[in-house]
């Protein structure tokens, strides 16, 4: 069934959406343009333009936004858990629970490479996608990051490829999987949402579980949690490793040169050094996306987005220099393998700011490369004082070589590190933590924060 069938086919037909939130509304009007009739629940009263703009819409809004919910086909936002009393309810009552990807996925046209991962998912996702536009495609960048994808299904034809980064919250009830999967890897994440790190993982195995032999899985060989993931490979599979080769794919040989091998042979594609992006996990990300769009694409072109692509805006992001003082956003690093891998990028002892909401990580495994690349921390936010004990605590710590000082906020925290920082030194908004105690996001932290530095 193509689009236009499936949303005709929903004309004059009740039709719930719950959340809305920005990255829905798009969805919303397509439906209503369709002549469904569409209940928007959300416990925020949306602003009163919203009313005027999506005319026709009913709105139920407040503490008992999801009571009686009688429609028969729901659409709920990714940050929901399925297993809610109120969607269990009205799944036994007959309703269909569906989300906006996964329809996408239903009706695309196109060819869908997907890339999921707890770090380098935004990267590589973005890496993909700048290769194949230089390469003359035409392409779709979605999912968790850039706009809406379904919205947008009318502009995509047969040759088309669509990209898309999907969180595990996506992931978790989808029951369709991408053409081509890249999982960067998989560690503690998000566990104040996943019940443990089995649930966790079985979200990610929704990006290539139901593949076909026709499909292509590609996994980092070198996390025993992605390795795990090969025998349930239903088409092929490629590795990517900074050690050694695993089967197929693509790795780091011992003179510093990213190869691809597959059945046909090896091709030497160029050194690390020409990748622009600092980091082994920079060479992780472009040799996931080598594995994405081998076949697709040639060589002069991987190496020339190897040599111009300077990342993505909240990732190791260059702010300004400041009285000698550089000044970094790396706001998406909301866990500790995230900042261990800016850390180990760094060539000096660097002033952090650090701290969020708590998603229930330990945080005791970063805090060894804190005691080692770290020479101030400034830190704020509900997670303040564990990322203290975890430092504290660790082996090597020296109060006098790792200064920590608290912070009211993010404001207060530019200051503070304005104040310690000297010419030459390096501050980064390096979080270790989600956004959620101040911020909708990452992104609004870091534009925050940002702006901060912008204004010293």
């Amino acid at each position: 069934m193509d689009y236009k069938e499936y949303f005709s086919s929903l004309k004059g037909k009740s039709v719930t959406v719950v959340g809305f939130g920005v990255s829905n509304r798009p969805f919303v009007k397509m439906l209503s343009e369709y002549g469904a009739c569409v209940t928007v629940r959300d416990k925020k009263e949306p602003e009163k333009e919203a009313y005027e703009e999506f005319d026709g819409v009913k709105f139920v809004t407040g503490e008992k936004y999801l009571e009686d919910l009688t429609d028969t086909l729901i659409f709920k936002t990714p940050g929901m858990r399925r297993d809610i009393p109120e969607f269990l309810l009205a799944e036994k009552n007959g309703a269909k629970i569906t989300s906006e990807m996964q329809l996408f996925f239903e009706l695309c046209p196109c060819r869908i490479i997907a890339v999921t991962g707890s770090e380098g998912k935004t990267t590589t996702t973005t890496l993909i996608f700048t290769i194949l536009k230089e390469q003359g495609y035409t392409v779709f960048l979605g999912g968790n990051i850039g706009t809406p994808l379904l919205p947008r299904i009318a502009q995509m034809k047969k040759d088309d490829i669509v990209v898309a980064e999907l969180s595990s919250f996506q992931l978790s009830d989808m029951t369709v999987s991408a053409d081509t999967a890249v999982i960067t890897n998989i560690v503690e994440e998000h566990l104040n949402w996943h019940k443990s790190m089995e649930e966790y993982t079985e979200a990610k195995k929704n990006v290539f579980r139901y593949q076909s032999k026709n499909g292509k899985l590609i996994l980092n060989a070198d996390y025993p949690s992605t390795l795990a993931l090969a025998p349930y490979a239903k088409g092929k599979t490629e590795f990517f490793s900074m050690k050694t080769p695993q089967g197929s794919g693509a790795f780091l040989n011992e003179n510093g040169f990213i190869v691809h091998k597959d059945e046909t042979g090896s091709v030497l594609l160029f050194h690390r050094d020409a990748i622009k992006l600092p980091g082994d996990h920079n060479v992780e990300n472009f040799m996931a996306a080598v594995c994405a769009t081998w076949g697709l694409t040639d060589i002069s072109t991987l190496r020339k987005v190897a040599k111009e692509f300077s990342g993505v805006e909240h990732r190791m992001e260059f702010v300004r220099e400041k009285d000698g003082v550089k000044y970094y956003n790396d706001s998406i690093a909301t866990s500790p393998t995230a900042v261990i891998a800016c850390l180990k990028s760094q060539k000096q002892r660097i002033i952090t700011i650090s701290g969020g909401s708590d998603k229930n990580l330990n945080y005791a495994d970063v805090a060894p490369y804190i005691v080692k690349y770290v020479k101030h921390m400034i830190i704020t936010g509900q997670t303040a004082q564990k990322i203290y004990k975890a430092v504290t605590e660790c082996e090597g710590y020296d109060p006098d070589k790792t200064v920590i000082e608290f912070a009211d906020g993010m404001a207060d925290a530019v200051k503070k590190a304005h104040d310690c920082a000297k010419s030459g030194d390096i501050v980064y908004l390096s979080p270790i933590s989600a956004s959620f105690d101040c911020y909708r996001n990452f992104e609004e932290r870091g534009k925050h924060y940002k702006q901060l530095v912008n204004e010293l």
